[in-house]
């Protein structure tokens, strides 16, 4: 499966999947999360994570499926570690996606990100 990034924030995931759902919406767009990292790693007790070992940290990963008018949804993936976010869309040919559907997340997602900082 080809997954490489196509943007990347300087925001932890949580915002930036704020943000992005947001963002596909006002683009009439709709995402539909079908994974968590925080919420599968929750039952597990030590549980490493691959980059920090046992420490506290903000490595997650989200998966999101997004529907337009294509028939079949595009699957983007939001990675983030350390306060940053990369945002990724499977494509293979297996799972090929829709030319307008993946110019229209784009489109919505190329607005300046602007997320308030948690105080």
């Amino acid at each position: 499966m080809s997954i490489s990034p196509f943007l990347s924030v300087n925001c932890p995931c949580d915002e930036a999947l704020r943000w992005t759902k947001k963002q596909l919406s006002r683009a009439d767009l709709h995402a539909v999360q079908t994974f968590d990292l925080h919420t599968a790693r929750a039952g597990l007790h030590h549980c490493p994570c691959p980059n920090h070992g046992m420490e506290d940290c903000d490595c997650q990963m989200v998966i999101l499926l997004v529907y337009g008018d294509a028939e079949s949804p595009a699957t983007i993936f939001l990675h983030g570690n350390d306060g940053q976010t990369w945002f990724s869309i499977a494509d293979e040919p297996r799972q090929r996606v829709d030319a307008k559907l993946l110019a229209g997340i784009k489109q919505a997602l190329d607005a300046p990100i602007s997320v308030p900082q948690s105080a």
